[in-house]
Formats: structure tokens, C-alpha cells, sequence
């Protein structure tokens, strides 16, 4: 009976071990499903947590991207502005510059000259040289009376001309041709107040004479004929004013 009782009590005391080893391998299973459950949500977690980082980082690299797009147009626009500015400015500048060559041209165009007429040297202006030119184009052409008009309205027109002497030389023989004899002894005579040197002084002279020859004053044209041979002996028009006075005798 003891033995008996020894032998159950063994086999309890082992079955309880079995079942208390049992237990023990269900509670270290139990314990590593909840590590692994643990492992699983903390690396759910980074990844999430990485997930959400690198969506920030994208989200405010786009940002980042977009606003350095803008920038880089902007600076386009600004560039292309810039451009236009230094295109337009270019323009200006080189239509500044063509107006400036044009004023110069104009002011040159104005400016006096030297100018050498009848052995006389003296500056004058572009316009008051075309106007003489022209003037004496016209007695050239034998248009007498309107060289008279053109040479009577260029001496009022440039009063301190250098011109003038040979002006009003040029306005005596156009009113000696249109037989204003008078009118062309005081303009003669003008001229050789103004300029007794002058290199037609002598004609002057000698076209006074033959005006007044003209004028039947034949007293005046002697006197005049014999200061022309005191004045400029020299001369062709002495020589020539020496045969009319002979021929006034």
C-alpha cells in the first residue's frame, strides 16, 4: 500500500511538472509574440514617423523648388525688362547721336567761312555767300534789272558785309545797264568810300565817267576821267579812261 502510494504520488508530482513546464513554455510563447507584436508597432511607428518626415521634406522641397522657379522667372522677367531698357536706351543714345551729327553738320553749315572775292580775304556766313553767288548768276544771265533788285536788297540784308564793296560795284553796273545813271554814281561812289583799294576801284572810276558821259555832263566826266589817271595810273581802266578823255577834247 505505501508503495502504491508512493508511485501515485510521483506520478502526480511528474505530471505536475509536465504541467507546470507546459505552462512555462505557453508563457515564454506568449512573451515573445508580444515582443514581436511590441517590435512590430515600434518599427510600424518609425516607419510611419519616416513616412511623415520624408513627406514634410518633399513637401517643403517642392516648396523650395517652386519658389526657386518663381525666383528664376522673375529674374526672366526682369532680365528680359533689363533688355528691353538697354535696347531702348541704345536707340535713344543712337538717335541722340544722329540728331547731334545732324546739328553739327547744320552749325557747320552755318558757321563762317573764309572766303577770297576780288583779291579781298574776310569770313561770311554760308547763306549771305549763297545769296551774293546767286545775285551775281543773275547780272551774269543779263538779267539786268533783277540783279539790280537782288544786289540792293543783299547790301540792306547784310549792312557789314564783306561783300559789299563788290556789291554795290556789281548794283552800279546793273543800273548803268538799265540806264539808271544816277543811281549807279552814287552807288559807285559808295563803293570807293567803302573800299578805295578795292581791286575794281578803277572800273568804278571809269564807270562813273562813262555815266556821266551818258548824262551829257561832260565837265564831270573830264575831271573824273583825269582823277582816275592820278589815282591808279597802272590801271587798264586809266589807260582806257586816257583814250576817252583824249576823245573829249
Amino acid at each position: 500500500m505505501p508503495r502504491v502510494l508512493l508511485r501515485g504520488a510521483a506520478l502526480a508530482a511528474a505530471l505536475l511538472c509536465v504541467s507546470m513546464g507546459s505552462q512555462a513554455a505557453l508563457f515564454e510563447d506568449d512573451e515573445a509574440r508580444k515582443a514581436i507584436l511590441d517590435l512590430r508597432q515600434r518599427v510600424e511607428a518609425m516607419r510611419q514617423q519616416t513616412d511623415q518626415r520624408l513627406t514634410d521634406e518633399n513637401g517643403q522641397l517642392r516648396r523650395s523648388l517652386l519658389d526657386l522657379q518663381n525666383q528664376i522667372e522673375q529674374m526672366r522677367g526682369d532680365l528680359a525688362r533689363m533688355t528691353g531698357q538697354n535696347e531702348q536706351l541704345t536707340r535713344t543714345l543712337s538717335e541722340m547721336q544722329s540728331r547731334q551729327s545732324t546739328l553739327d553738320d547744320k552749325l557747320k553749315q552755318s558757321e563762317p567761312s573764309k572766303v577770297t572775292v576780288d583779291g579781298r580775304e574776310f569770313n561770311a556766313d554760308p547763306k549771305e555767300k549763297a545769296d551774293f553767288e546767286a545775285a551775281l548768276g543773275i547780272f551774269r544771265a543779263g538779267q539786268f534789272a533783277q540783279s539790280q533788285t537782288a544786289f540792293a536788297e543783299f547790301v540792306k540784308r547784310y549792312p557789314q558785309s564783306g561783300y559789299n564793296a563788290s556789291a554795290l560795284f556789281w548794283l552800279g553796273n546793273a543800273q548803268y545797264a538799265t540806264r539808271n545813271y544816277n543811281e549807279a554814281i552814287a552807288n559807285f561812289r559808295s563803293m570807293l568810300s567803302l573800299a578805295p583799294d578795292h581791286a575794281k576801284a578803277p572800273e568804278a572810276v571809269l564807270s562813273i565817267a562813262n555815266c556821266q558821259i551818258e548824262l551829257k555832263d561832260t565837265r564831270s566826266a573830264r575831271r573824273t576821267l583825269e582823277d582816275l589817271a592820278k589815282a591808279y595810273p597802272q590801271s587798264e581802266a586809266a589807260q582806257a579812261g586816257r583814250e576817252r578823255l583824249s576823245r573829249l577834247r
